[in-house]
């Protein structure tokens, strides 16, 4: 295999687990409702996968394990996502607000600020911010423990 073979390789293997982490956040309730598989159909065009691989990951996505981000800002981008999908059925529940906490420590964000990353990305995405300003005002919430 070829370096570059291998480092896409490794991206899609990352994609996948991301895709499975955000099918979790959706199965907390025990259900992918109408709007959940719309958000889900969305992400896996945006992350390259297959029918096969989406079929597969929904039937099992604990198979998959999370392939923690490089960097910081591979994890904003993946809270982002995850958090979207708390909104794809319109109100999230607490089990996903919980369930959300414990990403955010598997992607690599502090354990002393969860809560105050946790409520900032749903502040953020309940009111439709971009990723650019969820970006920095994740960043501004972290600001603390980085400088």
């Amino acid at each position: 295999m070829s370096i570059i073979n291998a480092f896409t390789h490794g991206d899609h293997q990352k994609n996948l687990g991301h895709f499975a982490s955000i099918v979790k956040m959706a199965l907390v309730d025990g259900v992918i409702t109408e709007g959940e598989e719309k958000f889900l159909k969305r992400k896996a065009r945006s992350l390259n996968m297959t029918d096969e691989e989406v079929k597969e990951i929904l039937k099992n996505p604990d198979k998959y394990p999370i392939n923690p981000p490089v960097g910081y800002d591979e994890s904003i981008t993946r809270l982002y996502r995850l958090t979207q999908m708390l909104y794809a059925d319109d109100t999230p529940s607490k089990e996903e607000v919980n369930f959300l906490k414990r990403i955010i420590v598997g992607l690599g964000f502090p354990v002393k600020n969860i809560d105050k990353v946790a409520s900032e990305a749903v502040h953020l995405v309940m009111n439709n911010n971009d990723l650019d300003d969820f970006a920095e005002a994740i960043k501004t919430v972290n600001s603390d423990l980085y400088e």
